[in-house]
């Protein structure tokens, strides 16, 4: 029997493929009681998507952009990089073993386009989508027959779920948030103004100056600045930081002073390895905007009417 709060929370369908299959239900309570079990899953796979595009040395940032081996590749490093944040168990006849019961990994870029090996016949399969262009991912759980599946007709013989069957499927999380691949998704006429300067510096710079309010991972950054030090480029001392504060523009990276200052001024909060920039000025108490004291003075988001003005300075560590 599951949990009253737990059990509440799930569509009927979901319900019975675990009240049905005790082995799936046990390892879907398992991986959804592993804490911030969700987070992780999206930063693992957005490891992967960027551990592929290899932006620091490729420039690349669109999986479109791969070639066929690499998006081939992408399968195994999921199943590598799951099982080294959640440190699950050599499977004894699959990839892991989760609470006691051998579980396939199985990840598809494209939604039902899991290749499910014959070896697979009767196990459990967790099943992994990501699309970068969505920003979405999915994880469920999968027991594998012979009557829910495609015949294949690869020289492998590799199976897919019929899309009828789709059904059968216990989601753990669907349709979650992806940390946004921000070059991905900026316009032509931004990306193109970034990427048209010479030198990583002016790149970083043009990047944190035309997207804002925006989370901007880390390995955008490292795209973008292409270049070993690439994290020196973004602090003061002569990085984007100390180059754009003349304009006004602060740069919150995830020291916890700087959350607390993108949360009071009412702009997404960068999370671990995570940038957000915003143009402030300079307001009188009281005010109706989000605001916060730096330098001694009061300082809210800039609206386009409001002049470039230099803005204050920001804590250089955690307080």
């Amino acid at each position: 029997m599951l949990p009253l709060d737990v059990s509440a929370a799930l569509n009927i369908q979901t319900q019975a493929l675990l009240q049905e299959d005790p082995e799936l239900g046990a390892v879907w309570m398992h991986l959804r009681e592993i804490p911030l079990a969700e987070q992780r899953f999206a930063r693992t796979l957005r490891d992967t998507i960027d551990q592929l595009l290899n932006g620091e040395d490729t420039g690349r940032y669109d999986w479109q952009s791969l070639y066929k081996t690499e998006k081939t590749h992408a399968g195994t490093l999921v199943e590598i990089k799951l099982q080294r944040e959640f440190k699950f168990d050599d499977g004894i006849h699959m990839d892991y073993r989760i609470a006691d019961i051998d579980v396939d990994c199985k990840y598809s870029q494209q939604f039902g386009g899991w290749m499910i090996p014959p070896e697979a016949r009767g196990h459990l399969c967790l099943l992994v989508w990501a699309d970068d262009k969505k920003s979405q991912w999915s994880a469920g759980l999968f027991r594998v027959k012979d009557e829910w599946l495609n015949r294949g007709n690869n020289r492998d013989l590799k199976l897919t779920v019929k899309a009828e069957h789709r059904n059968k499927i216990a989601w753990l999380w669907r349709d979650a948030e992806l940390p946004e691949n921000v070059l991905l998704h900026m316009s032509d006429l931004d990306r193109n103004a970034v990427f048209a300067h010479k030198s990583g510096q002016a790149r970083l710079n043009e990047l944190f100056r035309r997207v804002q309010h925006r989370r901007i991972g880390r390995n955008v950054v490292r795209t973008v600045a292409q270049q070993k030090d690439y994290m020196k480029r973004v602090r003061g001392n002569g990085g984007s930081r100390s180059a754009l504060r003349h304009e006004g523009i602060l740069i919150m990276g995830d020291y916890e002073s700087h959350r607390s200052i993108a949360s009071a001024l009412g702009i997404p909060v960068p999370q671990e390895g995570e940038f957000v920039s915003s143009r402030v000025v300079e307001v009188t108490a009281p005010t109706d905007r989000h605001s916060v004291m730096l330098d001694g003075r009061l300082w809210a988001c800039a609206s386009p009417e409001d002049l470039p003005a230099p803005g204050p300075s920001l804590p250089s560590h955690s307080k």
